[in-house]
């Protein structure tokens, strides 16, 4: 797969996922009452970010055609 995740959004990923994980471990342990299941769904979601931001590869992007690198200008892929 060819990287379709741009700079921009590439932060904006790993600032939510960041967010997420930090939410999913404090979940955990319990520091604020929500519901239990989720945590291991923002845990979830956190790595799905962080991956995607890291490989610069969203499988979903590639499916519905968007290309977020094309709105770089002259950054290389």
């Amino acid at each position: 797969m060819s990287q379709n995740v741009g700079a921009t959004d590439k932060r904006v990923r790993t600032g939510l996922g960041a967010v997420l994980g930090i939410g999913a471990l404090v979940a955990l342990a319990g520091s604020f009452s929500v519901p239990m299941i989720l945590a291991p769904i923002f845990g979830i979601i956190s790595l799905v970010l962080l991956v995607t931001a890291a490989t610069g590869t969203c499988g979903l992007y590639s499916l519905i055609g968007v290309d977020t690198c094309s709105m770089n200008s002259g950054s290389p892929r």
